[in-house]
């Protein structure tokens, strides 16, 4: 979905369009869902933008959730010691920095920000959808040396690991003995 950004009230202020998969939440907040390993929430009502994993917590997360307000923090557009984990198991939050002009939004600047950091990730989360992609195809479709027919299997009188006549019994040395 595109989304027209007007920085600044004037008519000659700058316009900005956004490729990204933006929900309005029914009390104002933009969800933003484009990021493979995490979703993002801004809230303009609160001040604050809080990340949450997508689906499982994990190394990945955690990791894209670090440099999402490492990009924040060094724009400037974050509080620094406002980040901290959030209400939700593995969500992470910080407040937003005030705007010092009255034409600037903070909200604003940190939606272009989102958009620019989701753009400069992009190319690692298709890459990760596609090896899992490719690593379910192999599994389920293996090629000729990877599979074998259906038919019979030959019968032997000793086959698998597993050898009969022998106890195994953890507390003794029975499995020496056979029966």
């Amino acid at each position: 979905m595109a989304i027209t950004v007007r920085i600044g009230d004037t008519a000659d202020s700058a316009v900005v369009r956004l490729e990204l998969d933006v929900r309005k939440s029914l009390n104002g907040d933009l969800m933003i869902f484009e990021h493979g390993d995490i979703d993002i929430v801004l809230s303009t009502k609160n001040n604050k933008i809080t990340v949450f994993p997508k689906e499982t917590m994990n190394d990945l997360v955690y990791g894209a959730q670090n440099r999402l307000f490492a990009m924040l923090r060094k724009q400037g557009l974050v509080v620094a010691d406002s980040i901290q984990g959030g209400s939700f198991y593995g969500a992470f939050e910080a407040l937003m920095e005030q705007a010092s002009s009255e034409n600037l939004s903070t909200a604003k600047m940190a939606l272009i920000n989102i958009s620019n950091f989701i753009d400069e990730e992009r190319p690692y989360f298709e890459s990760t959808e596609a090896i899992i992609s490719m690593t379910d195809d192999e599994l389920i479709h293996p090629d000729k040396a990877d599979s074998t027919e259906l038919g019979e299997v030959p019968q032997h009188t000793e086959q698998g690991s597993i050898r009969q006549g022998y106890i195994r019994d953890p507390y003794s040395l029975s499995y020496l003995y056979t029966i």
